[in-house]
């Protein structure tokens, strides 16, 4: 399938998730999340969900993490619609988080992150069998990641579909991608 049409398969299918199967898929996630290796990782960068969207509840994630690996430093994206490019801020308990215009959660103020974070957590609608993703559109990651050697993994409630038939030359292809039903290595 394309893009768009997953785009817009994957948004119908997550739209459709009752409150009850949405909080049984996000303990499935965090039953997986729980067991990546994170002896080497020291910084990891992970979104903040679009609540309204239905997106995987990453605060579960943050929230484990801050309690059983104090010591990996949290990141979190803060989005510039006018360059499409991501800003990168500390993330800890203290963080004032607001709203921006597309109910994207985002750090109101704090320590940027300047460094590259070990591993990053991204965002997706859909994902293929070669590690391919399907986002909104706007190609944030794809920017954020090039030229980036870190370990890169999505996070979906769905498994992977066959192929994605309109891969471009800058799509950004994930190494791993947690769902619910396992870790998908590429």
């Amino acid at each position: 399938m394309n893009k768009s049409s997953l785009r817009k398969e994957a948004l119908n299918k997550r739209n459709a998730l009752s409150g009850q199967e949405l909080d049984a898929l996000n303990k499935k996630l965090l039953k997986q999340f729980k067991t990546i290796d994170f002896s080497e990782i020291n910084s990891l960068h992970i979104f903040l969900p679009i609540i309204a969207k239905k997106e995987p509840n990453t605060f579960l994630l943050i929230e484990w993490l801050q309690e059983n690996h104090p010591e990996i430093q949290i990141i979190v994206p803060k989005a510039n619609f006018d360059t499409n490019l991501m800003h990168n801020y500390v993330f800890t308990k203290k963080t004032k988080l607001i709203n921006n215009e597309y109910h994207i959660p985002e750090p109101k103020d704090g320590a940027e992150f300047l460094e590259t974070p070990d591993l990053v957590i991204i965002p997706l609608l859909a994902f293929d069998k070669k590690g391919y993703r399907v986002g909104y559109g706007k190609g944030f990651y794809d920017r954020f990641l090039q030229n980036m050697s870190t370990q890169k993994m999505g996070l979906s409630f769905f498994d992977a579909t066959e192929e994605i038939i309109d891969v471009h030359l800058n799509d950004i292809r994930l190494d791993k991608c947690i769902t619910p039903n396992g870790i998908v290595a590429f």
